[in-house]
């Protein structure tokens, strides 16, 4: 057996099969940062934004790439998604969007919480790229995960 799951005993990459694993529930939060201009940020607190909502769009787009994950991440399994909670907060230097998704499952949804929050954040930048040429993503990363063999994560970077 491979110390890697995800490459068999030839060194092939392939899915693990978890179907013995136990199905739990399972939740993973991740975030991300979009810095944005001065003229950006109050456009989108006024909402007046030529492509409209764009803070409610990037909201939707993650959500919506928690169903896709397993397209788009060649070895993640598909998963039945019960719950995504999406918020994007604005400061004085841009948006931090923050995902968490929730499943009952044999597989964790950390892969799917940190698509939603990539996806989110492109979305955030397709929404503002007429008026923000210089808007840019500052991070993705896993913040927490709770469930399954491993239990509780919390990033010990994490405030």
């Amino acid at each position: 057996m491979s110390a890697f799951p995800h490459l068999n005993e030839q060194g092939d990459a392939h899915m693990v099969d978890v179907t013995a694993k136990s199905v739990t529930e399972r939740t993973a939060t991740a975030r991300s940062r979009v810095s944005l201009s001065t003229e950006v940020i109050g456009r989108l607190n006024a909402g007046d934004m030529p492509k409209g909502d764009a803070l409610a769009v990037a909201r939707i787009a993650a959500i919506s790439a928690t169903k896709k994950t397993s397209d788009l991440i060649p070895l993640c399994h598909p998963l039945a998604i019960h719950g995504v909670d999406v918020s994007v907060e604005l400061d004085q230097t841009g948006a931090e969007i923050t995902v968490t998704v929730k499943t009952a499952d044999r597989t964790g949804v950390e892969m799917e919480a940190l698509t939603a929050a990539s996806v989110g954040a492109l979305t955030l930048i397709d929404m503002v790229k007429g008026l923000d040429r210089l808007a840019r993503i500052e991070f993705v990363e896993l913040l927490e995960k709770k469930g399954g063999r491993s239990g509780h994560w919390i990033r010990s970077d994490h405030e």
